[in-house]
């Protein structure tokens, strides 16, 4: 009699589990939304932990929408349509950091400049720029940025040079118009600098070997988000990490590969390679934001801008999240 009431107690005690187990599985997921204005292979960490199901592990369904560029992506987090931007420190970012939004960046994943200024097979010094067009994506947005502090580093200066820049697009578009010849440079990811080499156009820098402090890539939100939601916030760094850590292990590359060429739209996976084997050069798994990589921005938008000027560095990085995990021994 014992030993039945026995084994019935466990049959009551494993359905119990099962129960609780099915219970909490099903409980909905809590949806955010995350925009980003790059198109490239920095956006490698995002694309994989939606394919491979991570941010769904941590209770989040993450829809990553990639915008026009850095504005939409600022007026959406600002009129809370979006709870979440991955991007680099740029004039849109800063301008609604002056202009009252209560912005921060939780982590960087990308702390220095990266990708190339790919230029016209006529260009062969960075100073043939002079009198010359570059494209970009958006004023003030992640590629002029780029170019103009690499610009800047080589004692150039658009307006006393005569460069000008047009507003073109993603790095698609902006490839293509180099490959046109409508404009004479541009700022691309690795992915899309590869094809422009092998066509002979001229690389004048690889930006991540350069000595330029910048938040290339970074996850903003809003402080009263992390007020309202801090398990949301930590939930996607705790993905990302994760997702960092899924690219950084070798056997993993078919499935990494795949992820990018999904993500950027290419038509062979082959050809998300070169920005694939760029991945261990650019992620920081200490992902930490960049003070001053983001002070290095304010000092340069800072002279044309009053506001974006008295904007502190410090006042834009909130890292508790990311200091919590480095004690856990995430990274």
């Amino acid at each position: 009699m014992r030993q039945a009431l026995s084994g019935a107690f466990i049959i009551v005690v494993l359905l119990g589990g099962i129960t609780a187990r099915n219970a909490h599985a099903a409980q909905p997921l809590t949806k955010v939304v995350m925009t980003t204005g790059s198109f490239s292979e920095r956006e490698a960490a995002m694309y994989v932990a939606q394919d491979q199901g991570i941010f769904r592990r941590y209770g989040l369904d993450l829809s990553f929408v990639h915008v026009r560029n850095g504005p939409v992506g600022m007026a959406a987090l600002a009129g809370g349509d979006t709870q979440l931007h991955e991007g680099s420190v740029t004039g849109a970012v800063l301008g609604s950091a002056a202009e009252g939004t209560d912005l921060v960046f939780v982590a960087g994943l990308i702390n220095k400049l990266i990708g190339n200024i790919m230029a016209s097979p006529k260009i062969k010094l960075p100073s043939d720029l002079k009198g010359k067009v570059i494209g970009v994506t958006s004023a003030s947005g992640g590629s002029w940025m780029f170019t103009t502090l690499a610009l800047e580093y080589w004692g150039l200066d658009a307006k006393r040079d005569g460069i000008s820049f047009r507003i073109l697009g993603d790095e698609s578009v902006r490839s293509q118009a180099l490959i046109n010849d409508s404009i004479a440079a541009t700022h691309v990811g690795y992915t899309f600098a590869a094809p422009l080499k092998s066509r002979g156009f001229t690389n004048l820098a690889d930006l991540a070997q350069l000595p330029i402090p910048f938040q290339s890539t970074g996850v903003l939100t809003k402080r009263s988000f992390i007020k309202a939601s801090p398990e949301v916030v930590e939930g996607v760094l705790r993905s990302v990490v994760d997702a960092m850590a899924f690219i950084a292990q070798p056997e993993n590359k078919p499935a990494v590969l795949k992820s990018l060429a999904k993500g950027l739209r290419l038509p062979k996976v082959e050809q998300a390679i070169e920005g694939y084997e760029s991945l261990p050069l650019l992620y920081d798994r200490r992902i930490y934001p960049t003070v001053d990589g983001i002070r290095n921005v304010i000092r340069l938008l800072g002279l044309t801008n009053d506001k974006i000027r008295r904007l502190k560095a410090e006042d834009l990085v909130d890292d508790r999240f990311v200091k919590k995990l480095e004690k856990e021994g995430r990274f």
